[in-house]
């Protein structure tokens, strides 16, 4: 599969419904959230602990047959200027590595405040610091998904 270069594209390779799954992948760990089928609502999965890029994808490739997913929208670092972060060369060779890998359509998402985002959800909802600190990266991931439903949704009204 293609990488998909924006919304439309990306929506034209996995149609209007079905699950999709949000990844926030970081140097330790990738952060995995779903959404529902019909893409109104994003939750935190699981993180997976990075071991390696075999074990990165043959457990993603797991969770795509649990989960029915049929497309991804991963995480980009962005810096707050719009700029790629320095993350960024390693993400797009993550991404490249499981777009050729998992053969799902692939959507770059900025991902800028997305920890943010997930840790002050966290602490409005009195989840104790202990408990955020293995669950952020999956918060993570649903945040950077949400966004991306919310844009979907938002270019399906104006279409």
């Amino acid at each position: 599969m293609m990488l998909a270069r924006n919304a439309a594209e990306f929506l034209e390779q996995v149609g209007h419904s079905g699950a999709l799954l949000g990844l926030d992948p970081g140097t330790k760990t990738i952060g995995v959230a779903i959404c529902d089928e019909r893409r109104t609502l994003a939750s935190p999965l699981e993180t997976i602990e990075r071991n390696g890029l075999k074990h990165d994808i043959e457990r993603l490739r797991q969770v795509i047959a649990q989960r029915e997913a049929i497309g991804i929208v991963l995480g980009m670092p962005v810096n707050m200027d719009g700029t790629a972060g320095r993350r960024a060369q390693s993400v797009r060779a993550f991404s490249r590595s499981i777009e050729d890998a998992l053969a799902l359509p692939v959507i770059h998402w900025d991902e800028r405040l997305s920890t943010v985002a997930a840790t002050e959800a966290m602490i409005d909802a009195n989840v104790s610091r202990a408990k955020r600190s293995p669950r952020i990266d999956a918060a993570a991931a649903a945040s950077i998904l949400q966004g991306a439903l919310e844009t979907f949704a938002a270019s399906a009204v104006t279409r």
